[in-house]
């Protein structure tokens, strides 16, 4: 897959999505626009996980989109996932990438501290999360992290960066603008009930990111 890591990166959260509802939920994410979809499901058991992980696999490739499994690398090798997305207690990027290989990718959460992008980045992670930016329903206790270290993180690092944390329709756009490659979304997309909502704020997300220039046919 050559295109940039770009847009709207869905994070699944089995209290939102229970159950296989996830499969439609993630399907009406990537329907919207949705370039990255990440699988989160601690409390599933071992023949679930790589049930639904290999399932939603296939859909990303039908939509065009990458697929992420969160934590575990070695699920993420065994559904040929595009890569797997290591928090900071999950394990050293460079047994990931044993497992995986040189051509998948591996992101690490990097709260709002620059000395962690850097130790992920000189272990030669592919994305850089940070986060979170906004007050967050999935994650209220996580540590906050401020526009201005988005920014400094976008003068320091050539790695794509991912924002995190709180947001939603009305605030990506600013993520945007201080740098974010990516705005990762998990309750204000996944928190519709209907995935018709899904779809629509997945397409309101998306929008957010500036269009791609035109290019004259030759």
């Amino acid at each position: 897959m050559s295109q940039p890591l770009q847009g709207l990166y869905a994070i699944t959260d089995p209290d939102l999505t229970p159950g296989d509802r996830v499969l439609s939920a993630a399907e009406a994410a990537l329907r919207g626009g949705a370039t990255v979809l990440q699988y989160r499901d601690k409390p599933a058991d071992a023949t679930t996980r790589p049930h639904r992980a290999a399932r939603l696999a296939l859909l990303c490739k039908d939509y065009g989109a990458r697929f992420i499994v969160n934590d575990d690398a070695a699920l993420a090798a065994e559904v040929e996932a595009d890569g797997v997305h290591l928090g900071q207690s999950d394990g050293a990027v460079s047994r990931a990438r044993m497992l995986l290989g040189d051509d998948k990718l591996i992101g690490v959460s990097c709260h709002g501290r620059l000395d962690l992008a850097r130790k992920a980045a000189d272990e030669g992670a592919d994305y850089l999360a940070l986060g979170r930016f906004f007050e967050s329903r999935t994650k209220p206790g996580a540590p906050p992290a401020s526009l201005d270290t988005l920014r400094e993180a976008r003068r320091r690092f050539a790695l794509p960066l991912v924002a995190i944390g709180g947001v939603n329709p009305h605030n990506a756009r600013q993520l945007i603008e201080a740098g974010a490659d990516l705005v990762a979304v998990v309750h204000a997309l996944f928190g519709h009930a209907d995935d018709a909502d899904v779809e629509a704020t997945a397409r309101r997300l998306h929008a957010a990111f500036p269009a791609p220039p035109f290019k004259e046919s030759q």
